[in-house]
């Protein structure tokens, strides 16, 4: 699957997470996962989003979600 992956510039609001969730993931039916942290172990590239606004990265694979300490990995 490829995965999005752009800074979270709303972090803190409601429905955007605590002030510590900074990155936010979206998967390619564009389901949004918020979370605190990001580790790469996966190739990634950065593109334009189609906004026009932000940039993203941008990787293939699968991912490994850690709730309790808000952690996604990309592997």
């Amino acid at each position: 699957m490829t995965y999005r992956i752009r800074y979270n510039k709303t972090a803190g609001q409601p429905g955007r997470g605590s002030v510590d969730h900074k990155w936010r993931v979206f998967d390619e039916n564009n389901k949004e996962y918020l979370c605190k942290h990001v580790v790469l172990k996966a190739l990634a590239w950065s593109e334009a989003d189609p906004n026009g606004h932000d940039h993203n990265l941008v990787t293939d694979g699968e991912i490994e979600i850690n709730r309790e300490h808000s952690i996604i990995t990309f592997l």
